[in-house]
């Protein structure tokens, strides 16, 4: 049942994208929660709620950043 961080990351890039070319208010929330090891669970509010539970790296084990994440820190 668990998805990849990129398909959340590419629902919530979307949504940001659709908002900032309304003609209009937009509203945008997101919010994750850790469920069992291992996995988080990422709620994406907009309007329509979209879920997504994805595996992650505890912080303990060191993980090397890809470029996608360099990437949306740096835009």
């Amino acid at each position: 049942m668990s998805t990849t961080p990129s398909s959340a990351k590419k629902c919530l890039l979307s949504l940001f994208d659709e908002l900032i070319g309304h003609d209009g208010f937009g509203n945008l929330k997101v919010e994750m929660r850790i469920l069992r090891r291992g996995q988080k669970e990422v709620i994406i509010d907009c309007g329509k709620q979209y879920r997504f539970v994805v595996d992650f790296q505890p912080t303990g084990m060191a993980v090397a950043h890809t470029s996608e994440s360099a990437t949306l820190l740096e835009s």
